[in-house]
């Protein structure tokens, strides 16, 4: 392409130049001057015209624009995958007995039968008859104790020894005639060491100001494990 364009600017330079030169000859004594050219020049307008088209050339020509770097996304850190269970070397806690598993069932009334009339101030022991109704032993510490109403001067009883589970034993706690008169009554129930409750309510329900006061055969507070009918 470039070689064509030069041979066409030679081509022009020289037909310009055999025109000026036809023209000049038609007269000697015209006071036109006579334009000549060297062939220094004529080289010389070939090489600016070939100059010129390189140029055009190399403005015409894409450019090669570099490709932008890309940038690595940053690594991410995989979250710990559970896998649930417990690990090898874990400490796997131990359950004990739970409060679903002890029960307490009433039987009868050994001493203080309800509405059994007292006077302010006498001493008495009641005592009640239960059963251990759960699939779990009762553990020595366990506490029989006041709930509601009133204690008419009773502590909570705590077992000494363990009872089986479907034992049937004798619960004694001593207490005093309230000061006051009418039917008076307290409510007891069996916990835990811990203070769980659990199994059936149990109460001793006397009257203060009539009747006569029943012998007490109670010498002191008991729990005695009696056979199972």
């Amino acid at each position: 392409m470039l070689k064509f364009r030069l041979v066409i600017g030679l081509q022009t330079l020289m037909v310009i130049g055999a025109l000026l030169l036809s023209s000049c000859g038609a007269t000697a004594a015209e006071a036109t001057p006579t334009l000549t050219f060297s062939a220094d020049e004529i080289r010389t307008q070939a090489v600016q015209t070939f100059s010129a088209d390189l140029t055009l050339t190399a403005l015409a020509a894409p450019s090669d624009t570099p490709i932008p770097t890309l940038t690595p996304a940053p690594t991410f850190t995989p979250f710990a995958t559970s896998t649930g269970g417990i690990g090898f070397g874990a400490t796997i806690p131990v359950v004990g007995a739970t409060a679903s598993c002890y029960g307490l069932t009433f039987v009868s009334d050994v001493s203080i039968p309800d509405n059994t009339p007292v006077t302010p101030g006498q001493t008495f022991t009641k005592t009640w008859k239960v059963k251990n109704s759960g699939s779990c032993a009762w553990d020595a510490g366990f506490k029989f104790a006041f709930v509601s109403g009133d204690a008419m001067g009773g502590t909570a009883y705590t077992l000494p020894s363990s009872v089986a589970a479907g034992a049937v034993i004798d619960i004694s706690v001593p207490m005093v005639g309230p000061d006051k008169t009418g039917t008076i009554r307290g409510d007891w129930r069996m916990s835990t060491a811990t203070g769980q409750f659990f199994g059936d309510q149990v109460y001793v329900q006397v009257v203060v100001g009539g009747g006569s006061v029943p012998t007490n055969t109670g010498t002191a507070p008991t729990a005695t494990a009696t056979a199972t009918p």
